[in-house]
């Protein structure tokens, strides 16, 4: 009860100052000359306008600067989750331009394969244990593919097919081949004589192929392409295989062991042909060999 009857006694006081600096502020308008008890009062009222108006504009100005940087800070989470998105779509458009490329790739490379039907795949699984050995594509035997088929990209050979299933097979990479998985192969040589070889395996300590059984007189120089030979069938000719990096004597000093660079990259692949033979060659073959 004190405290409402302290707070009206304010109020009325607040209110009856008011009045007084109105009733002096009319009475001013038409002198040039105020009394002291004017000066007074006039003078006071302008000390306690400055004892609030300072505080007031302090708060006031913090405010504005906070509003500001709030501003500033909102502005420029906005700027960063564009430019975020903004990188994002730049290495989105990088992949898929790199994937049209390997697709366009795979695609001109069906053309050179006039004795097969290729068959075009899309990986779709690769484990990280074993990735260099083997993948999965999204074809299978209801597309016509079978063990042992030739699977390449547009730079050339990485492997076979290990196994089939209705819609989807296991290729067994390059990278993953030994004694039991070899491909006869040529060695391209500048005067037309090629040199023949035959793949058989991957060193892992270097991630090159071996190619052993050349022989001992033949002259291999280093960058020499390594092709299919087309022999026994399986694999079409001319594929390319990989360069060669490095040649030495076997163990026995019976024949030479070359060392090849891959043409194809054996890590990441994502588009494949598997080079099915076309019914039609298989149909004339075997014609020719019953007449």
């Amino acid at each position: 009860m004190p405290s409402l009857f302290r707070k009206k006694i304010l109020i009325t006081v607040l209110v009856a100052f008011i009045v007084v600096v109105t009733l002096i502020g009319f009475s001013m308008r038409d002198r040039e000359e105020v009394t002291f008890p004017e000066k007074f009062v006039l003078d006071t009222a302008g000390w306690v306008q400055s004892i609030f108006n300072t505080p007031i504009q302090w708060v006031d100005n913090s405010i504005e600067t906070f509003q500001d940087v709030f501003r500033v800070y909102k502005q420029n989470e906005v700027l960063k989750g564009r430019l975020a998105e903004y990188e994002g779509l730049i290495v989105e458009n990088q992949e898929l331009e790199e994937e049209n490329e390997e697709l366009r790739g795979t695609i001109d490379k069906t053309g050179g394969l006039s004795e097969y039907a290729p068959v075009q795949a899309t990986v779709i699984a690769r484990s990280s244990e074993r990735w260099f050995e083997q993948l999965t594509v999204n074809r299978g035997s209801e597309h016509g593919v079978e063990k042992d088929m030739a699977v390449i990209t547009k730079d050339g050979l990485i492997g076979k097919v290990q196994s089939t299933a209705a819609f989807h097979s296991t290729v067994k990479l390059l990278s993953g081949f030994d004694l039991s998985n070899k491909i006869s192969s040529w060695v391209v040589q500048e005067e037309g004589q090629n040199v023949f070889g035959l793949v058989e395996g991957y060193d892992e300590a270097s991630g090159r192929l071996v190619l052993g059984g050349i022989n001992l007189d033949a002259e291999l120089n280093e960058g020499d392409e390594v092709i299919s030979s087309g022999l026994g069938g399986v694999f079409p000719s001319r594929l390319q295989i990989g360069t060669v990096d490095e040649v030495r004597n076997d163990e026995y000093g019976l024949t030479k062991t070359a060392y090849i660079e891959p043409a194809a990259n054996l890590y990441e692949v994502n588009h494949v042909i598997i080079a099915r033979r076309d019914e039609q060659t298989v149909e004339n073959e075997r014609s020719g060999e019953e007449s």
